[in-house]
C-alpha cells in the first residue's frame, strides 16, 4: 500500500445494473459477465419497454460477508427516465446506502429529486463535489451557447438528503466502496473540455477541467479494482491512475461507463486512450454513455476479449 492510500477493503464480488444510458438493445445475449433483463414473451410487453437518453445511471451493489448493500450513481437526463427503468427491471431500491454524483452536468442529476422521493426521507448520504453546484455552459464554436444548469441543492436538502460536499476521497459501505473525489491530472494528452465554462463569483470562466468529475471504485478479492465512471471528464487514464494511487492497487480488473472521448475535440486522442487502456491489462471494459462510436469501435477493435457493448438494463457481474 502506497504512502497516504485509503484502506479499501475487498469485496466478494460487485454487480453494477446499468439503470440509464445511450443506448438500449433487447436483443443482446447474457454472458458470463454481462446479464441481459428477460424479454416479454411479447414483444411490447413490459419486460421490452426500457428506454435510452442521453445520461446515465447505475446502481452498484457490493456483497461481502453475506451481505448485499448498493449505492446509486447518477441520476439520468429526465426527471422520470431511471424510475421508469427501476420499475420496468423490478429493481429493489431497499438496499440503498447512499447516492453518488459523478460530477453536476444535467444528464447526470436529472432523476434526483425523484429518486430521493421513491426513497423516502432515510437521510442518505449524497456525495458530490462541491464544483457540481455551479452553473455551468458549453460554448461551441459557432457562437451557440447551451447551459448545463446544476442540480438545485435546497430542493435535495428539502428531499431529505445529507449532502457531503468534498474534494477528498470517501469511503462508503463501511469502507467497501471508494469515491475518487478530484482526480489528479497528471497524462500530457487528456486535456479538458476547453469550451465548457463556469459561472464564479459572478462571471462566466473557462472551466475545461471540470474538477467536479469523479469515479467510484471497489476492491474484488483476486481480481483487483472494478471502476465505474460517469463521463470520465477528468480522463479515463487519468482515473485509472488515480485509482491506483489512492488505493495502492496496481490492478484494475474492469472499467465500466462515460469515457467521453466523442466528437472531433475528443477524437485526437482515441489511438492514446487505447494504447493505455490496453498497458493497463483490463479484463473487462464497457464503454458508454459519451464515449462516442469512434471511440467504442476502437476499444472493441484493440481488446476484443474485455469489450462488452454496453445497454439499458444490463447487470455486470463482478
Amino acid at each position: 500500500m502506497r504512502p497516504n492510500s485509503v484502506d479499501l477493503k475487498e469485496v466478494d464480488s460487485v454487480e453494477i445494473t446499468i439503470l440509464m444510458d445511450n443506448y438500449v438493445d433487447l436483443l443482446m445475449v447474457s454472458g458470463e459477465v454481462a446479464k441481459q433483463p428477460r424479454l416479454g414473451d411479447t414483444l411490447g410487453e413490459a419486460q421490452s419497454r426500457l428506454i435510452a437518453e442521453h445520461g446515465f445511471c447505475a446502481l452498484v451493489t457490493v456483497i461481502a460477508d453475506g451481505q448485499r448493500e448498493s449505492i446509486l450513481f447518477d441520476a439520468g437526463l429526465s426527471p422520470d427516465g431511471v424510475l421508469h427503468n427501476i420499475d420496468i427491471l423490478e429493481t429493489p431500491l431497499d438496499d440503498v446506502r447512499a447516492i453518488v454524483l459523478s460530477h453536476g452536468h444535467a444528464d447526470h442529476t436529472g432523476a434526483l429529486i425523484g429518486l430521493l422521493r421513491r426513497l423516502g426521507k432515510r437521510k442518505l448520504p449524497l456525495i458530490a463535489h462541491p464544483d457540481a453546484f455551479l452553473q455551468r455552459k458549453v460554448v461551441i464554436p459557432d457562437g451557440r451557447e447551451v447551459k448545463l444548469p446544476p442540480p438545485d441543492r435546497e430542493a435535495l436538502l428539502q428531499e431529505g438528503a445529507e449532502l457531503v460536499e468534498d474534494r477528498e476521497p470517501s469511503l462508503l459501505l463501511d469502507k467497501r466502496a471508494l469515491v475518487t473525489g478530484q482526480i489528479a491530472r497528471t497524462t500530457d494528452f487528456e486535456k479538458g473540455f476547453p469550451i465548457h465554462h463556469s459561472l464564479v463569483d459572478g462571471r462566466w470562466q473557462p472551466d475545461p477541467w471540470i474538477y467536479d468529475d469523479q469515479a467510484l471504485v471497489v476492491h474484488v478479492r483476486g481480481k483487483g479494482l472494478a471502476i465505474l465512471t460517469g463521463c470520465g471528464h477528468a480522463g479515463v487514464i487519468n482515473i485509472i491512475r488515480h485509482a491506483r494511487n489512492v488505493t495502492g492497487i496496481e490492478n484494475v480488473y474492469a472499467l465500466i461507463g462515460g469515457f467521453h472521448l466523442s466528437g472531433p475535440l475528443f477524437e485526437a486522442i482515441i489511438p492514446q486512450t487505447v494504447e493505455e487502456l490496453k498497458a493497463a491489462a483490463l479484463q473487462v471494459v464497457v464503454p458508454g454513455h459519451c464515449t462516442g462510436w469512434k471511440a467504442a469501435h476502437a476499444i472493441a477493435r484493440a481488446m476484443p476479449e474485455a469489450f462488452i457493448q454496453n445497454s439499458v438494463g444490463t447487470r455486470f457481474v463482478l
